[in-house]
């Protein structure tokens, strides 16, 4: 029953999160995130404790999992 109560909260902050916390599916959306990331980096920094360190975690892995899917690897010849 608890999870129910953290569901409902997230929903009612959700329509605030999703405008700097989404999957991107085009390069619109990756470079909107990239920017997100690099105002939390210049944020948080390297403060493992910050409130926001988890977030920018989290971005950077949909940044990450964006860039392994659509951005070519440089090969050295």
């Amino acid at each position: 029953m608890a999870m129910d109560a953290a569901v409902r909260q997230a929903q009612a902050g959700w329509s605030s999160v999703q405008k700097i916390l989404y999957v991107p599916h085009n390069e619109a959306e990756y470079e909107r995130l990239v920017e997100v990331l690099d105002q939390l980096i210049d944020q948080v920094g390297e403060d493992e404790s910050h409130p926001l360190a988890s977030l920018m975690e989290i971005i950077g892995v949909l940044i990450e999992r964006y860039e392994d899917e659509h951005v070519p690897e440089i090969t050295n010849l």
